[in-house]
């Protein structure tokens, strides 16, 4: 899976989970919040009931009964009135905001909104009655208002992570044109410097004398011209081949060898001969060469590098090893990441271009087989054997 898709992926699915969570926790919720309310109601009518047989109650035990129902209610807030609207009696209101008549009124007018009132008739020959206001309580207020507030901040947070995701992406792709166009101009820098050094040569050498410097000049042309196929491969499909891979990096690690430290002693080890593999030649001499010069900065120009060449029936294994600094092994994934540098003057795109060209180019793997600090690296390719 490319990087855009699995962005894509995790955007999607950062949307599906925060649905899934938002409509499960509303449903939940309601599901509370409904027998919650058939218990409130149920608990206001015994209470009102209660209340309408307190003045009819005879012996001291169904008053005692009565009265121990109507002092249960600790949570739901009422306002008792006569046939007047005058307020007789409140129960579980703010009982400091309570002396306030203005408040008394503002919480009955709040109690006639939600629900119908309850009628408590103790006069019947004048025909006279009270009414039992109430709201719903607090916990049952909370609990409607809960998923409004937890659906805010599920979308807020998956808003979140969705710009976070978005926004990686986009400073990726930044870091990796920037390393794009200076590892262009680090490629080109060599052979266009060598150009003009050969162009200043010829202009003091005779003519007799001219050849062996011209037989350089194109050497350098035809490394421009591999430089720009190189990167003009990036991005497309690129053609692959059968090839033979001793021959192919024994050629790499030959042009490597002459322009490097004589302190960098160089072996190949082909542990059977005959490693075929399907490549696009321009680019994995790309790979060499990357993996290669970074194995000689972390020994800093004096070591030993080896490239062992294995194979078995189904896949070819090349494994590169350096005697330098080493890697941590929490680092073993992240060295692949763009931006990852150890140097100070690297921009941290050669590994990644190392393994773009090896896993969607090539169909292979690259990894750090093995990581010693202050001993050496061993980075391993394995590709489909031909």
């Amino acid at each position: 899976m490319k990087a855009y898709e699995k962005k894509r992926y995790w955007k999607i699915s950062i949307v599906i989970a925060a649905m899934f969570i938002g409509g499960f926790s509303l449903l939940y919720t309601r599901s509370l919040v409904k027998d919650l309310a058939a218990q409130e109601d149920k608990k206001i009518k015994l209470w009102a009931n209660a209340t309408r047989q307190l003045g009819a109650a005879t012996g001291e035990t169904d008053i005692n009964f009565l009265l121990d129902i109507i002092k249960d209610n600790e949570t739901i807030p009422t306002i008792l009135v006569d046939d007047n609207d005058k307020i007789i009696s409140h129960r579980n209101l703010d009982s400091l905001k309570a002396l306030d008549t203005n408040y008394l009124a503002s919480e009955l007018a709040i109690m006639k909104e939600e629900h119908e009132p309850i009628q408590i008739e103790y006069d019947k020959e004048n025909n006279r009655s009270n009414f039992l206001y109430y709201k719903n309580s607090y916990i049952l207020t909370a609990l409607k208002t809960y998923p409004f507030i937890q659906l805010s901040l599920i979308a807020f947070f998956a808003l979140m992570s969705y710009f976070a995701l978005s926004n990686s992406r986009r400073a990726e792709q930044n870091q990796v044109w920037v390393g794009m166009s200076k590892e262009t101009a680090h490629q080109l820098g060599t052979p266009i410097s060598s150009l003009r050094e050969w162009h200043n040569m010829l202009k003091e050498t005779e003519k007799d004398q001219q050849e062996e410097i011209l037989k350089e000049v194109d050497y350098d042309i035809k490394r421009l011209e591999l430089i720009t196929e190189r990167f003009s491969k990036i991005g497309s499909e690129p053609i692959l081949k059968a090839e033979n891979l001793d021959l192919v990096i024994e050629k790499a690690i030959g042009y490597l060898r002459n322009r490097v430290s004589s302190k960098v002693d160089f072996s190949i080890e082909i542990g059977q001969p005959g490693n075929w593999a399907k490549i696009n030649i321009p680019l994995f001499d790309w790979v060499i060469e990357n993996l290669c010069k970074n194995a000689i900065d972390a020994m800093d120009g004096t070591g030993s590098l080896r490239i062992a060449i294995n194979h078995d029936e189904l896949n070819v294994f090349i494994d590169i090893t350096d005697t330098g600094k080493g890697i941590p092994r929490g680092k073993f994934k992240t060295v692949f990441k763009p931006g990852f540098t150890t140097k100070k003057r690297g921009w941290g795109l050669g590994l990644s271009l190392v393994k773009r060209i090896v896993n969607e180019y090539h169909k292979g793997q690259i990894y750090v087989r093995h990581s010693e600090l202050g001993k050496g690296t061993t980075f391993r390719i394995v590709l489909n054997a031909e």
